[in-house]
């Protein structure tokens, strides 16, 4: 005769299905929740300079969410649409030579508007690849994004020093959006094929989310490219 297998306690199993539903339902919950927060944020942003005549609420007894954020996306596209002809050009050109004036704005405006051009250029690979570097130590790993590699003065002195430097940013667990910008040696960095999305979760998780990767065998660690 076969044993009968032990027979699961009450409590345990309600944990195990309480679980079950946690696992489920936090990451619906959360989702949820951070949504309807960008949503109102946006809102709270936007909302007070829409014009009362064109505002929808002044009609009607309610507030209808993401409004606000619909019409600052509609605006930001109608102003690219009318900074890429030659009268949008040269409106900005305008107000970019008056803002050049103001000593403490011009500093910056100049350095968010490169950064919002090196991110979000089309052909940029900024931040598109993820790497390993030996950190804090030899025999230490961590895990980086690859910025760009070492320009102007920095990439000057590195090139006399015969150095072939790149940028790499170190983001902490469990925020990423903090973190440190170090140089280093092009053939110091080991490139993965998980892409930042992964990375990201990855970090944010302490490393329990991990992506799934299939072996492949190589004669030695990807190098690096070129970064635009």
């Amino acid at each position: 005769m076969t044993e009968k297998a032990p027979r699961v306690p009450v409590a345990m199993r309600l944990r195990n299905n309480f679980l079950a539903g946690l696992i489920i339902c936090a990451p619906i919950a959360i989702t949820i929740w951070l949504t309807w927060t960008f949503i109102h944020w946006s809102d709270s942003w936007v909302r007070p300079y829409i014009p009362e005549r064109w505002n929808p609420e002044s009609y009607i007894n309610f507030a209808i969410p993401g409004f606000g954020l619909l019409t600052a996306v509609i605006i930001i596209t109608i102003v690219g649409f009318l900074g890429k002809n030659l009268i949008g050009q040269s409106i900005v050109r305008f107000g970019e030579s008056i803002v050049q004036r103001m000593p403490l704005v011009r500093t910056i405006y100049r350095s968010v508007k490169q950064i919002f051009e090196t991110v979000l250029k089309e052909q940029s690979n900024s931040f598109k690849k993820v790497g390993l570097i030996e950190y804090p130590g030899p025999g230490l790993w961590a895990l980086v994004f690859i910025a760009t590699d070492a320009k102007g003065e920095i990439g000057s002195k590195f090139n006399a020093m015969g150095e072939d430097m790149v940028a790499v940013f170190l983001p902490p667990t469990p925020v990423p959006t903090a973190g440190f910008l170090i140089f280093v040696p092009r053939e110091k960095i080991v490139m993965l094929d998980m892409n930042p999305e992964d990375a990201a979760k990855f970090l944010i998780s302490g490393g329990l989310v991990a992506p799934e990767h299939l072996p492949v065998l190589r004669p030695k660690p990807k190098a690096i490219s070129k970064v635009d």
